[in-house]
């Protein structure tokens, strides 16, 4: 027997063996899976469950805005995240909240990218090209005008138009901000004197309150918090209140056109709920 061994060792065949070896060993790999899915893995007819409500994620992108959109030391808060995280709590879907600048948000929007959605923004006929509109989910006080209280040129109580037409004023305008259908329409008809701008609302302030313009529109609970966030002084400023625009803006969820329809209904039947014990102005 040993001498058996020895001579298979070391006879001209001897190179067979580990050839054979390596051989199998690759068929195996290659086969493996294969007789995996035959052997061990259920037959196909057998129903495969449904995602359980509780697993249903949509990607919430929001940017800082106070009051509307915070990060705190807790989580984001705000006007227009609080009845949100309600209503996908009533709705069984969480929420993956992602900050990013508005200019981007649009963009994975228009890119339509899968279970997406941005927060807060009004509805443009733009923006219903390439968006899918929740129920509203907060409404704004009136628009106001927001500039420095030694500014006379520009008079609360007056209607829109007086001010709009006025060329001695510059309006301080936020690049892709809409002001709500109403106020975008006037800006349209009366071409203001403007300054376009990306600064976001502590900048445009700044820019108010340096001289380089003279007004820009915004709400009037978001002027308040951001006057009192910037460390000036109150009565630096004065609102600018017109009596021809109309009662606030609402804001919406905005989805892309890809996001699971179903997941979208489940959403605006919690945002209905939401409204009916009152966390919500009506829409």
């Amino acid at each position: 027997m040993t001498l058996r061994w020895s001579k298979l060792q070391t006879g001209p065949g001897a190179w067979m063996i580990p050839v054979l070896c390596l051989v199998f060993a690759v068929v195996l790999i290659y086969i493996k899976p294969f007789l995996a899915g035959r052997i061990f893995h259920a037959p196909v007819s057998m129903p495969i469950l449904s995602e359980s409500r509780s697993d249903s994620v949509i990607t919430l992108l929001y940017h800082e805005r106070a009051p509307y959109y915070v990060t705190g030391p807790l989580g984001i808060y705000g006007l227009c995240v609080d009845p949100v995280k309600k209503a996908f709590s009533t709705a069984g879907i969480r929420a993956d909240w992602v900050r990013m600048p508005a200019a981007r948000q649009m963009d994975m929007l228009k890119f339509n990218t899968p279970d997406t959605g941005a927060i807060g923004w009004f509805k443009t006929p733009e923006r219903e090209k390439f968006a899918v509109y929740s129920h509203a989910i907060y409404q704004d006080t009136s628009m106001i005008a927001l500039a420095r209280a030694d500014n006379h040129h520009l008079v609360s109580g007056r209607p829109l138009a007086r001010t709009l037409e006025n060329r001695e004023v510059t309006f301080l305008r936020k690049q892709g901000y809409s002001y709500g259908r109403y106020i975008d329409d006037m800006i349209l008809k009366h071409n203001p004197r403007q300054e376009i701008t990306t600064a976001g609302n502590i900048g445009m302030l700044k820019n108010i309150y340096d001289g380089l313009a003279d007004y820009f529109f915004i709400s009037e609970e978001e002027a308040a918090e951001l006057i009192h966030t910037s460390g000036l002084l109150a009565d630096v400023f004065q609102f600018i209140q017109f009596p021809d625009i109309p009662e606030g803006n609402q804001r919406y969820l905005l989805f892309s056109q890809s996001t699971d329809q179903t997941l979208v209904d489940r959403v605006n039947a919690a945002i209905v709920q939401v409204r009916t014990a009152g966390l919500t102005k009506e829409e």
